[in-house]
């Protein structure tokens, strides 16, 4: 009915910082980004050991009224979630997204979906088969000015697009921020940079050169890659992707470091990490007022300067209250308020053809985690 606010009421899956960040950005009022049709409700969380814990979660993300739970089976056994959020780290994703589907609950799971194509492939098939709802949390899709970049890409303004440069990197004392236990490069918990910030720069490479064609003509690109690892560990530290897009052969150009950084004085010098490159003319992503996960500001430019359709300017958004998570907690709000099963944004389909080329990166540099983690076995003990 025309006017209705549609609520949905959330459950969080673990109380680490991005769930915090999400949470957070739940609570805040739609209307102070000019959203009336859908409200979030967060109705409870749960942490994998404590319901003390759980309960200081809800309490610092200014949660009032939310139960506190002490297991996952709990969370997903409560009647009043329409949907979970899944925020533990990679290598547990398949496990805990599988416990909601299992559990009859709708499922927005964090980035990188899964640790392999294979796990995807079953959450895919078994939330299709339940009837439920299922997304990949890549945010970075859902954002005003990603949109507004695809439409531009879409009407054909930039011409066809031949390559997309897209780097995320952050330089680091590696040996020093990041002891062998930290999630980042901790083989146990899938770390490395492919799947915790390459995954912004695939994002970046696929949302233009493979989402943006007719999806009678998305094929899988072919990839060629590079890999450092961090010595300590095993993880990768640094890698590099050069993906070939049918039909054109567009190439995207992927790459993401914790050893050097995109922008190394913090002032933007180095310019633009994200360029979408076309015939007609190149946009570009600037770090000013954002970044390439958390795009508010972009540049066009024009081949021909007298081009009417293709206008030279920045454009920015200017960011509302929050982080900006709640974008695609929006879209999942939405999708479940229209009776949809997964986002047009980001289907199913799309997430494992972007695990898929995960894999082969991998497999071409010898990149491999601990068995339990890369199983496809459920459920598994210590999870």
């Amino acid at each position: 009915m025309s006017g209705t606010v549609h609520t949905v009421r959330w459950g969080i899956l673990a109380t680490g910082g991005i769930a915090r960040t999400f949470t957070k950005d739940l609570v805040i009022d739609p209307q102070t980004r000019d959203v009336t049709d859908i409200k979030h409700q967060v109705v409870a969380a749960a942490s994998s050991n404590s319901s003390e814990r759980a309960e200081k979660f809800l309490q610092e993300c200014g949660v009032s009224g939310g139960k506190a739970y002490g297991s996952y089976k709990e969370l997903v056994a409560d009647a009043n979630i329409d949907v979970v959020y899944v925020a533990t780290p990679h290598s547990h994703h398949y496990q805990h997204a599988r416990l909601c589907l299992e559990a009859g609950k709708n499922v927005l799971c964090e980035k990188a979906f899964t640790t392999n194509a294979a796990q995807a492939k079953i959450l895919a098939q078994l939330a299709k088969k339940k009837g439920l709802f299922l997304m990949e949390a890549v945010w970075t899709r859902y954002f005003p000015a990603s949109r507004e970049i695809r439409e531009i890409v879409k009407s054909g303004k930039l011409g066809t697009v031949y390559r997309v440069f897209a780097d995320v990197s952050f330089g680091q004392d590696v040996e020093k921020d990041f002891p062998p236990e930290n999630r980042m490069v901790n083989m146990d918990l899938a770390g490395g940079v492919l799947l915790d910030l390459g995954i912004y720069s695939l994002t970046w490479v696929f949302q233009i050169l493979y989402h943006c064609l007719d999806p009678s003509i998305r094929k899988p690109p072919t990839v060629v890659s590079v890999m450092t690892k961090y010595p300590i560990t095993g993880a990768d530290e640094s890698t590099s992707m050069v993906l070939n897009f049918p039909p054109h052969n567009a190439h995207g150009i992927a790459t993401t470091s914790i050893r050097v950084d995109k922008d190394p004085d913090g002032k933007s010098t180095a310019g633009s990490p994200i360029r979408i490159q076309g015939t007609k003319g190149e946009i570009q992503i600037l770090e000013t007022g954002g970044n390439g996960f958390r795009p508010s500001t972009y540049r066009i430019i024009p081949k021909d300067p007298n081009d009417a359709s293709l206008q030279g300017k920045d454009v920015e958004h200017k960011t509302p209250p929050g982080h900006g998570m709640f974008w695609e907690a929006d879209e999942v709000a939405r999708c479940l308020r229209d009776g949809k099963q997964e986002s047009e944004g980001l289907p199913l389909a799309e997430s494992i053809v972007i695990m898929e080329s995960m894999d082969e990166v991998r497999k071409q540099n010898g990149l491999v985690y601990p068995e339990q983690i890369e199983s496809t076995d459920y459920p598994l003990a210590g999870f």
